[in-house]
């Protein structure tokens, strides 16, 4: 299995925080003081959420890719 998931860090100022979400994921999100907590706890949910949707028999989303326009 070779996904790429995203991983949208942005700063909180209403918690003091930065928070990491996982678009293709839905509404799941984590936080961390620092930007390089915030994306370490984020691969600790992706690796969790990865693991139990597979174990549940569950079909993983589908990775989103970036896209550049051409003019």
């Amino acid at each position: 299995m070779n996904e790429h998931y995203s991983i949208v860090i942005q700063w909180s100022e209403k918690h003091s925080c930065f928070v990491a979400s996982l678009p293709e994921w839905g509404n799941y999100n984590t936080q961390g003081r620092s930007y390089e907590q915030a994306l370490a706890k984020a691969q600790e949910v992706l690796a969790t959420l990865t693991k139990l949707y597979i174990s549940q028999g569950k079909s993983l989303p589908v990775a989103k890719t970036f896209q550049t326009s051409t003019t």
